[in-house]
């Protein structure tokens, strides 16, 4: 979805993701309220003190540590948390350590990798309890190898002022971004070092097809887009809307809560977003991300009910201020602000996860060609 502690750095994480099937409604949007523990009142603690459990994850998770501290205590456990990289370099290390995990749980495999994880073998299925909970849209796979937590959509973001001013109208679709009149206003960040930067591209794949994208993306070359390396440089140097960023190209691939949490981290500063959603159809990519357990995990025991967890209400509500994206449980209560101002694209871009498997070499490469070669 980024999203995370600058507060760019709590957004960066969507997405650390990624990545494609779209629920069939958006999250509830009843007003928070305490939810009670949904951990079994039978879990109990060993004589011989804390036991260890490792959670494998990418740089941008977080979880509260009253709903961490919960766990630990239900069952005299301490966890572990270890980041290994983006997305991409923690699974890459999970798959050099097959069969000598350095974890009992990975969080972290959005859809863009999903088919390698699986056809790496590296989970063990479990059906965690509340799992009927959960819309289909999301349950990816049949034998519970790898569980949906939350999802996020990759978006065009637009700064308000900017439009405003000149007096334009910000773009709709895909097509507005080829136009004259939005000549060197777009940053995008590269495929091949940015999970944002990967899943725009694919959202070109998907609306334009085999036959056109690359054909998109000379035009947008041609247009004068700016391409980072990254996402806090696209939208903290690069981009105009976010709060003190001296850049100077107002539409900027980012993740559709960015506006929603410009309003939070200014502490009450702002009452409306300065910047908004490109929302047409195919504009937005979805990302989800699961969770499994690791093959040889040493505490098989305490990954189930860490699983468990994941997908209770106690830590689906936890989700948005930690990590700026949607619990995947359609029960669980939204922050206010996240029920006013987090936009769900309605068509966001669809692609089948062995799909990309098959194709994000190629098609990073073919994208390297046009646009930095």
């Amino acid at each position: 979805m980024g999203y995370r502690w600058l507060w760019g750095w709590v957004l960066a994480a969507l997405m650390a993701a990624c990545t494609t099937p779209t629920p069939t409604a958006a999250p509830a949007t009843a007003t928070p309220a305490p939810t009670a523990s949904p951990i079994p009142a039978t879990a109990t603690a060993t004589p011989s003190g804390p036991r260890e459990l490792v959670l494998m994850t990418h740089d941008s998770f977080s979880v509260s540590e009253e709903v961490l501290r919960e766990f630990e205590r239900r069952y005299n456990v301490r966890v572990q948390i270890l980041k290994a990289g983006d997305a991409g370099a923690a699974l890459n290390k999970a798959i050099l350590a097959k069969g000598a995990p350095l974890a009992d749980v990975f969080f972290g495999v959005d859809n863009t990798f999903f088919s390698r994880a699986i056809r790496e073998d590296l989970f063990e299925p479990y059906r965690p309890q509340g799992i009927e909970e959960i819309p289909r849209a999301f349950l990816l796979d049949p034998e519970y190898r790898l569980i949906p937590i939350d999802y996020g959509d990759v978006c065009l973001n637009y700064d308000k002022k900017y439009f405003r001013e000149k007096g334009l109208k910000p773009p709709e679709t895909l097509e507005d971004l080829i136009r004259p009149e939005y000549r060197g206003l777009l940053v995008v960040e590269n495929p091949a070092t940015s999970s944002p930067g990967l899943a725009f591209m694919l959202a070109t794949i998907a609306h334009f097809g085999e036959e056109r994208w690359l054909d998109f993306w000379r035009a947008l070359k041609a247009n004068d887009v700016k391409i980072t390396e990254g996402w806090e440089d696209a939208y903290y140097k690069e981009f105009s809307g976010a709060t003190g960023s001296p850049g100077t190209r107002p539409i900027v691939v980012s993740y559709a809560t960015s506006p929603a949490a410009e309003v939070y981290f200014s502490e009450g500063k702002l009452t409306e977003p300065p910047t908004g959603n490109v929302l047409g159809k195919d504009a937005c990519f979805r990302q989800i991300e699961f969770a499994g357990i690791l093959k040889g995990a040493k505490n098989r025991d305490l990954a189930e009910r860490w699983m468990d967890y994941m997908i209770s209400l106690r830590f689906q509500e936890d989700i948005p201020l930690q990590m700026f994206v949607f619990p995947v449980h359609p029960k669980a209560r939204l922050p206010e602000f996240f029920q006013k101002f987090a936009e769900v694209p309605p068509e966001p871009a669809r692609l089948d996860p062995a799909r990309i498997d098959a194709n994000r070499e190629r098609w990073i490469q073919e994208w390297t060609d046009v646009m930095l070669r």
